[in-house]
C-alpha cells in the first residue's frame, strides 16, 4: 500500500489571511501616521524609601511604532549614556527589546511594549551594573487623535 502525504490543512489560501490577521495589530499600528497619545510615565525604584519610590508624569506626544524604542525618558539619563534598545522581536500584539550598553558599566535590561487598539504599554526593566540597583520605567499611551 502507497501512502499519499496529506495536504495540510493549513496551507492553501488560508494561510496568507492567518498570517495576517495574526501580524494586523503590530502592522496597523507600523502602518498609521505618528497619533498624538497622553502618556503617563511611572518610575518606580524599589531600592528607595516608601515616600521616593515611585515618580508619575504625564505628557501629550506624537508617538509612532519607530520611536518605541527611544520612547522612556529614562534612556535619556547620564546614568543610561550607552544604552539603547536592540534586538527587536514581535509578536501579533507586542514588541521586545534587549538593553544594550556600550562602556562595559554592566547594565543589563529589557523593555516590552503591549499594543492595544485604544491603548499601548510599555514597560522597561533595568538593573544598573556594578550596583544591586534595580528600576522600571512604564509608559500607558492613550491615542488622542492625529497630530497636530
Amino acid at each position: 500500500m502507497v501512502r499519499v502525504p496529506r495536504k495540510n490543512r493549513w496551507s492553501g489560501p488560508i494561510a496568507p489571511l492567518l498570517l495576517v490577521a495574526v501580524m494586523a495589530p503590530v502592522r496597523a499600528f507600523d502602518a498609521a501616521a505618528p497619533q498624538l497619545y497622553e502618556l503617563t510615565t511611572e518610575t518606580g525604584m524599589p531600592h528607595l524609601e516608601e515616600n521616593l519610590r515611585y515618580a508619575n508624569t504625564t505628557r501629550r506626544q506624537c508617538l509612532a511604532l519607530s520611536q518605541l524604542t527611544i520612547a522612556f525618558p529614562i534612556l535619556r539619563h547620564p546614568a543610561l549614556e550607552g544604552c539603547k534598545l536592540e534586538s527587536e522581536r514581535r509578536e501579533p500584539q507586542s514588541l521586545s527589546y534587549q538593553l544594550v550598553c556600550s562602556g562595559g558599566h554592566g547594565t543589563t535590561g529589557a523593555a516590552v511594549w503591549h499594543l492595544g487598539e485604544h491603548r499601548i504599554r510599555g514597560t522597561l526593566d533595568v538593573k544598573l551594573g556594578g550596583k544591586n540597583m534595580t528600576f522600571f520605567q512604564r509608559i500607558t499611551a492613550i491615542p488622542l487623535g492625529k497630530c497636530p
